[in-house]
């Protein structure tokens, strides 16, 4: 384990009932400068190479990009990977994370020297459902990781500290984590514009999400805060981009043969915006995080690099 590990700053922080600032550079670039932020994106025909293969591909360039797994994931960490599992549907409905990305970012994982990869998300539709349908449970067995279904009767409140989330119930097992990597789909959503980064942190939380609809903003901004990112990933192999979060209809969906890894937040949030068409400004999650100093809406201002992968 590590020396000072997430976990401990983590307790450290709630303990103290402060809200927690997101650093985006946390890491500093060793002698070979890996990039801040990775935008990946197949420039091959869709039908020469089958979708595993694709994410697979794509994954791995980035990662490779930013430095490598290594820079996140240190030996015998334990890694807690949170995809959007939320939603009872398939992945050619791009509701939840793509399996292949999943199962990529287990096996880079492991091969940094992870000692335990956990996959889970506090799905809204029943979690045997999501895991099942999304394709996530049986990938992620397969490649090594445990699959945790979120246990409601073991959330403890803690001391988010944020302006408007002082105290909430969040999932230890998640918190108590070395690292946790966010790992959303790029998609629509009713409420919130967009399903990016910040958003997926709901999928941490407990008791009555839905008071958080009242001030969905201010409350992503305030959990995001307190997770205190390291790195995040963006993936839009496919993207849903009307009648999320839910979807249900192919007619909703693109095919962007797209991911995207980095340590800023925020800067990943922006790219996902202009994905989907929006200006990342007019996200209001976006403008907030950045005005409260969580990272930056220019990702091109950063150490970027956007490869095309064949």
């Amino acid at each position: 384990m590590r020396s000072t590990s997430r976990r401990q700053f983590l307790a450290q922080a709630a303990a103290a009932g402060g809200a927690l600032a997101v650093a985006p550079h946390a890491f500093a670039q060793s002698a070979d400068k890996p990039y801040d932020m990775c935008i990946a994106t197949w420039a091959g025909e869709n039908a020469a190479v089958d979708e595993a293969q694709l994410a697979a591909k794509l994954v791995r360039e980035a990662f490779d990009a930013v430095g490598g797994m290594g820079r996140f994931v240190k030996k015998s960490d334990v890694v807690w990977l949170k995809p959007n599992i939320a939603w009872n549907r398939t992945p050619e409905q791009a509701a939840t994370t793509n399996p292949y990305v999943v199962k990529t970012l287990i096996e880079l994982c492991f091969d940094a020297g992870a000692s335990k990869v956990k996959v889970g998300d506090n799905t809204c539709h029943n979690s045997r459902q999501t895991y099942a349908a999304s394709g996530i449970a049986e990938i992620a067995r397969a490649a090594g990781a445990d699959v945790i279904f979120i246990d409601d009767s073991r959330f403890r409140e803690m001391q988010v500290g944020g302006e408007a989330v002082k105290r909430w119930p969040v999932y230890p097992e998640i918190v108590e984590s070395d690292i946790v990597i966010n790992a959303p789909i790029a998609k629509h959503h009713g409420l919130s514009t967009a399903t990016l980064c910040m958003k997926n942190y709901m999928g941490v939380v407990g008791g009555n999400r839905g008071q958080w609809h009242q001030n969905i903003t201010a409350c992503l901004r305030d959990i995001t805060a307190f997770m205190k990112p390291q790195v995040s990933v963006l993936d839009a192999v496919r993207t849903l981009v009307a009648n999320g979060p839910t979807g249900g209809d192919l007619g909703d969906v693109r095919r962007l043969n797209t991911f995207a890894v980095g340590t800023d937040v925020i800067a990943l949030d922006a790219f996902g915006a202009e994905l989907l068409g929006h200006t990342p400004l007019s996200i209001g999650t976006i403008r907030l995080g950045a005005e409260s100093g969580l990272g930056t809406v220019d990702y091109k201002s950063l150490a970027l690099k956007e490869a095309t992968v064949s």
